[in-house]
């Protein structure tokens, strides 16, 4: 058993040699963010944006490195998300128009941008949605936000509940009293649509379910409410992770997430079962740059719709916002990804990681 964990552990940590110089190269420095892919930034096509850029400094935190940015460094980021509020709503937005039509990424880009000023000691320009009555219609009474809960198609279940807790950050700026009729609206329905059997939630292929019911668990988790299911939950992981190909970054990071969020410890065996099979599906995802793919074939070059797959079609299908050229390279959104794997994998095993060692010049040239 010993000599399986030093293994797996040892194969773990090989997959993130030049990782650190994939992640310095993707920074911008006359903005303080940084670019989704290689390709995003050779190119000349497009900006930094609020994802890639949060999730560049939540790697960087994670792995204890933020120590390492200096002052203008730090005035710098967040002047970068400053900048992306709108002072008329109170939203964060990209330059790209399509970003302010996915209603997924404009909630996300709220508490990403939002988490990140927090961190470096700031707050944002302006009022919030909430805090102007700019949230959106459906979070006006609890009996709409119902209406607009069970409105929702959960024929992906990946797309549908993460537009289902999308609706997170505008109920985490309510009031703990007056947000309580919303919570019980959303846990009552959450409840009733739930699969008995298996425990997730909606429709498609195992790990899009699966997937799924790892977004509905941020929900729950903002709002330190227990998921309920869990026995039946962990079963279906472990099926699927044993039986399914992983062709998706998410599809490796979800179930591990999805397991700590559960709070299920598992067996030795089962959890370097799990362990094994998470880093053999990383090691395919791994890029020539030092960075990770999302997806199996290349980087997808617009992340907001690869939860929906070619050929699959929906009336809420947002449109394409392209953060890239979709090349074989690492990509933001798989690299945060990564590295919280690693994390969680050791947190489920109950060891504490050895820090991931960055070049001793790292990010020298900016400071």
């Amino acid at each position: 058993m010993n000599r399986r964990l030093e293994a797996v552990r040892t194969q773990l940590d090989s997959l993130f040699e030049g990782f650190f110089d994939w992640l310095e190269g993707q920074y911008d420095p006359s903005t303080g963010g940084f670019y989704y892919a290689r390709s995003s930034q050779k190119s000349g096509r497009f900006e930094p944006d609020i994802e890639s850029t949060a999730q560049a400094y939540n790697i960087i935190e994670r792995c204890g490195l933020l120590r390492l940015l200096d002052e203008p460094m730090t005035a710098q980021a967040v002047r970068f998300f400053q900048s992306k509020q709108d002072a008329a709503s109170g939203y964060f937005y990209d330059a790209d128009p399509h970003m302010r039509l996915d209603e997924v990424m404009v909630g996300r880009a709220i508490s990403y941008s939002t988490g990140a000023l927090r961190r470096f000691g700031a707050a944002p320009l302006f009022p919030l949605p909430n805090e102007r009555d700019a949230a959106p219609d459906y979070i006006a009474t609890p009996e709409a936000y119902g209406r607009w809960l069970r409105s929702i198609s959960l024929a992906n279940s990946w797309r549908g509940c993460d537009r289902l807790c999308n609706s997170a950050p505008y109920l985490a700026q309510m009031s703990a009293e007056r947000r309580e009729p919303y919570l019980k609206e959303a846990l009552d329905y959450f409840d009733r649509i739930q699969d008995p059997d298996t425990g997730l939630w909606g429709e498609g292929s195992w790990y899009v379910r699966l997937s799924g019911t790892f977004k509905l668990h941020t929900f729950y988790g903002r709002f330190r409410v227990e998921m309920p299911r869990l026995r039946e939950m962990y079963r279906s992981l472990l099926h699927t992770l044993r039986s399914e190909e992983a062709v998706d970054m998410c599809y490796i990071r979800n179930p591990i997430s999805l397991l700590a969020a559960m709070k299920l410890r598992p067996s030795p065996e089962e959890w370097l079962e799990i362990a094994e099979i998470t880093v053999r599906n990383m090691t395919r995802l791994r890029r020539g740059d030092g960075g990770f793919s999302r997806e199996l074939a290349h980087s997808p070059a617009a992340p907001n719709v690869a939860q929906v797959k070619q050929g699959e079609h929906y009336p809420d299908m947002p449109h394409p916002v392209r953060l890239g050229l979709g090349e074989v390279e690492g990509d933001m959104n798989a690299g945060t990804q990564a590295i919280l794997i690693r994390s969680l994998l050791h947190s489920l095993a109950g060891l504490e990681p050895e820090p991931l060692k960055a070049p001793a010049d790292w990010f020298a040239r900016y400071r």
